[in-house]
């Protein structure tokens, strides 16, 4: 088997998560976050489109972390998010945070906002 370092340019790894936080670049941070090309910042949750709309030039896809299940997402806020040209991939929380350290290996331009688990 060949193992082969990982890379994340200027963009921080989600490299845990655990009840109520999750660790980014090695710092833990509380509750709902979003990363991404812009580093670190609280999420305030569905109600809180406006904060992600940063995000309009800079990625192609959020990943939303939906906490510990999988479960939609208000259509109101994806809504929101795909009119301004962001596209929206909801999943559990573990699992969006694999994808987004995934892609960004690849250079990809994605973020991810998470509820805890």
């Amino acid at each position: 088997m060949r193992l082969n370092e990982v890379t994340f340019s200027d963009v921080k790894p989600i490299d845990g998560y655990g009840p109520g936080f999750f660790r980014v670049g090695g710092e833990a941070v509380e509750g709902a976050v979003c990363v991404g090309p812009d580093g670190v910042k609280a999420w305030g949750g569905y109600e809180d489109s406006a904060s992600l709309m940063d995000l309009m030039d800079k990625v192609d896809v959020l990943f939303i972390g939906t906490g510990a299940e999988t479960a939609h997402v208000p259509g109101d806020f994806r809504t929101a998010l795909e009119e301004a040209g962001i596209g929206v991939e909801a999943m559990n929380s573990p699992a969006a945070a694999r994808t987004y350290n995934v892609l960004i290996s690849e250079g990809r331009r994605v973020a991810a906002a998470l509820l805890p688990v």
